[in-house]
């Protein structure tokens, strides 16, 4: 299972803090005036990257919630669950010991693909398109996902609230589904868990930017009609520059009536920070 882009995850902290003292980025979550503590709900969030390298911003989402102590759902279809984990601890969270008790449910794409097509499946597989030689349907997918997230009476711990992750629903279309059907499937899966169970989900899109690519437009286009938040990583237009890495678009879409807000920042990434800052307000700059 290939991403469409690589994926090369700096490590992020605070001067003179560690990593495991913040569990996520502290100063996205200042831009987004958030915390653990007041998390809202029933939210969906997307996240896309253009250009550039967004990950960043998935473990951010996956530390963030589990956290906040949200019951997670994680399908992963870029990266081994060794990965996720290795930079989860380096954020303050272990996956292994969040999966053990119970709070995280993950899904890992790659070795469920090896999984069904060298063993034979009892029950029906979520990935179960991928032998499926015209694939219209994530329906397994989605009975996954809320089988994950649906409440059990018998947990000795409580969880706050549900939260879906995935990353990314462009690999979907890269294994040769529409973008109907994915986003018939992010529909089910939004009413679901936003709405019934009122939780949050989080979804990464890769923008390719490619005018032939329609179904990717139109994945994008549908998810961005939907969505609460968005996230934009962008690489910039000029191309490399040491003291500018990138530039992040914040949007808040309001409801019915009310105007959207955005915000525009640029980051830099260094080996153990990410800063953010106004556009021509780089410390290089000043």
């Amino acid at each position: 299972m290939c991403p469409r882009h690589p994926r090369h995850l700096p490590i992020f902290t605070h001067p003179g803090r560690s990593v495991s003292e913040l569990g996520m980025f502290p100063e996205l979550n200042n831009l987004l005036n958030t915390s653990p503590d007041r998390a809202e709900q029933g939210k969906l969030t997307l996240l896309c990257d253009s250009k550039t390298d967004g990950s960043f911003l998935v473990h951010h989402f996956l530390s963030f919630y589990l956290k906040a102590n949200c019951k997670v759902c994680f399908v992963a279809l870029l990266q081994s669950f060794s990965h996720y984990n290795t930079v989860g601890q380096k954020l303050g969270v272990n996956l292994t010991t969040a999966r053990e008790r119970g709070q995280l449910v993950i899904l890992e794409g790659l070795k469920s693909s090896a999984d069904i097509f060298f063993h034979p499946q009892e029950e029906p597989h979520p990935l179960r398109f991928l032998r499926e030689t015209s694939a219209e349907s994530l329906q397994p997918l989605y009975e996954f996902v809320r089988e994950a997230l649906k409440p059990v009476d018998s947990e000795d711990t409580t969880w706050r609230f549900p939260v879906l992750l995935v990353d990314d629903l462009s690999v979907l279309l890269s294994l040769g589904l529409g973008a109907v059907a994915v986003l018939d499937f992010a529909h089910y899966c939004r009413a679901t868990v936003c709405s019934e169970l009122q939780g949050n989900m989080v979804a990464l899109v890769h923008d390719s930017e490619d005018a032939e690519d329609g179904e990717n437009e139109l994945l994008l286009n549908g998810l961005s009609h939907q969505s609460h938040l968005i996230l934009q990583a962008e690489g910039l237009a000029t191309g490399f520059c040491k003291d500018v890495h990138g530039q992040l678009k914040i949007l808040w879409r309001k409801s019915t009536g009310r105007r959207d807000r955005s915000l525009i920042y640029q980051y830099k990434i260094q080996d153990k920070n990410v800063s953010f800052f106004a556009k021509g307000m780089s410390p290089a700059v000043l």
